[in-house]
């Protein structure tokens, strides 16, 4: 681009003396589509359009990232996934960007999409924690177990000092859940904290403190404390910021182990899992030391106390009875007990995931998982396949994908959009009639017939494997065998 003054001076030997082009050529020095361009054409200024390049714009990954986001905007915000989730399942997919360029397009995203108004942080003072200190609360997420939404009472302990966190699953907040999670705790920890930090929790404390009265804990609780040889100290009522160290880590825990929820067998499984995300994360250096957080938690478990050699057993133990229906109310719901109606009184044991119904003699009435370790919830899956049904292109990507079961998600996985789609409406028709665990069992005597080759009598649908039924029916009775049809993976 040429300076102005060299411009002015084309556009007056062109207007002014009226030269030729190729004149101000000879004159100028300049070539011939430069000179054209400034002696005839207007130079009327444009305002710069600023096209967004790059991989998240250019190819799927945007729309990929958009996609997960809207889908979680209709989630709880602690259900949502964070830059971090975001990053680390694009890198399963094959997202060869940096995890910096991911922050940048969800934040461009949200400031576009959501609008959100920044909120006003207040200025904290800065504590220092000595070791072998600790901190506890109880954080409420979700897991997927055999196709169902789970609730989750996580316990989780925080070292200020370090930085690390250990977390332990639960399926409720009740002293015998609370006092379990604690022992777990600090067999993970291997070692048992000087002082452990709570909130006013029913489970522990039974009069807060307040207006010049000291905190009252629960004599179950006094026990425990004693055994272990830890300082328990509660927060002032209504003040959990006495205790901000382990509310972050709720946060942390919720948003870096538990978005999007884990497909889980059961608690123990889970366990496992999040002691392995915790191991992973002790990885990381300390935000403000520098240091290794499992090298600083090492260091902090000198000045800790050792874990006493009897473990403390957790247990809470009542007098119950039974109703003229032989019913005894545990966790408040009848549960029937054979043959209690021969005792006047019952003796009901409580651990923290089962129970146990005693006769005075000492015999064992009954017993079995508390109500509460069995209790889920449904899937939306009607308004997850209505979704699907307008976007199929983010069915693989959604975040509800991972929950389906083997069958139909193998259904479901192909190129096709259009396919796929006819096959979210085949799923979508079956789903006020069933659940989605009874579709896959049935999966072979529901899916549609289609024609191949020809014959549309023939069931063509996709099998993960080939079976030849006419070995199983050599193995069957003359009398009983049924003729059966050859069905070939596809």
């Amino acid at each position: 681009m040429l300076a102005m003054p060299e411009i002015n001076h084309i556009k007056k030997l062109r207007n002014v003396k009226s030269l030729s082009i190729n004149e101000i050529v000879k004159r100028t020095g300049f070539c011939w589509e430069t000179v054209k361009k400034y002696a005839d054409e207007d130079q009327l200024p444009k305002e710069r359009e600023s096209k967004k390049r790059g991989m998240m714009y250019e190819e799927k990954w945007g729309e990929i990232v958009s996609d997960w986001l809207t889908e979680d905007y209709a989630l709880k915000k602690k259900l949502r996934r964070n830059n971090k989730n975001i990053f680390e399942q694009l890198q399963k997919l094959g997202f060869p960007g940096s995890y910096r360029t991911v922050c940048v397009y969800v934040k461009e995203w949200k400031d576009r999409v959501l609008d959100e108004s920044d909120e006003i942080k207040e200025e904290a003072e800065r504590l220092t924690h000595p070791p072998a200190e600790a901190q506890i609360d109880f954080g409420v997420t979700e897991v997927v177990q055999e196709g169902k939404v789970k609730d989750v009472h996580c316990l989780i302990m925080s070292f200020p000092y370090s930085n690390g966190g250990l977390v332990v699953p639960l399926p409720a907040e009740n002293q015998e859940c609370f006092l379990e999670g604690i022992k777990m705790l600090f067999v993970q920890a291997g070692y048992v904290p000087r002082k452990l930090r709570l909130d006013n929790l029913s489970a522990a404390v039974v009069q807060a403190r307040g207006r010049g009265q000291e905190t009252i804990f629960t004599d179950a609780f006094q026990r425990f404390s004693s055994h272990y040889g830890f300082e328990p100290q509660a927060c002032n009522a209504r003040k959990g910021n006495e205790k901000g160290h382990v509310e972050n880590k709720v946060g942390y825990v919720r948003y870096n182990f538990f978005t999007p929820s884990p497909v889980i067998e059961d608690l123990t499984h889970l366990r496992s899992l999040l002691l392995e995300h915790s191991k992973k994360d002790h990885q990381r250096k300390h935000y403000k030391k520098g240091d290794i957080i499992a090298d600083l938690m090492e260091e902090e478990k000198k000045y800790g106390l050792a874990l006493p050699e009897n473990e403390y057993p957790v247990f809470k133990e009542s007098t119950v009875t039974a109703n003229k229906y032989g019913e005894v109310i545990i966790d408040k719901q009848a549960v029937h007990v054979p043959n209690s109606y021969h005792y006047n009184k019952l003796h009901l044991i409580t651990y923290w995931d089962r129970y146990k119904v005693v006769s005075m003699h000492g015999e064992i009435l009954s017993e079995g998982p508390r109500a509460y370790m069995n209790k889920t919830r449904e899937i939306p899956w009607k308004s997850i396949l209505n979704n699907w049904m307008r976007k199929p292109r983010s069915i693989v990507y959604s975040r509800y994908f991972p929950y389906l079961p083997g069958r139909i998600a193998h259904h479901l996985n192909i190129e096709s959009t259009e396919l796929r789609k006819e096959r979210v409406k085949w799923l979508f028709s079956f789903i006020t009639k069933y659940d989605m665990v009874e579709i896959n069992d049935r999966f072979y005597e529901l899916a549609p017939i289609e024609e191949v080759e020809g014959e549309s009598s023939q069931n063509t649908i996709e099998h993960p494997y080939d079976v030849n039924w006419s070995i199983y029916d050599s193995l069957q009775p003359t009398e009983n065998r049924q003729t059966k049809v050859e069905v070939s993976h596809v």
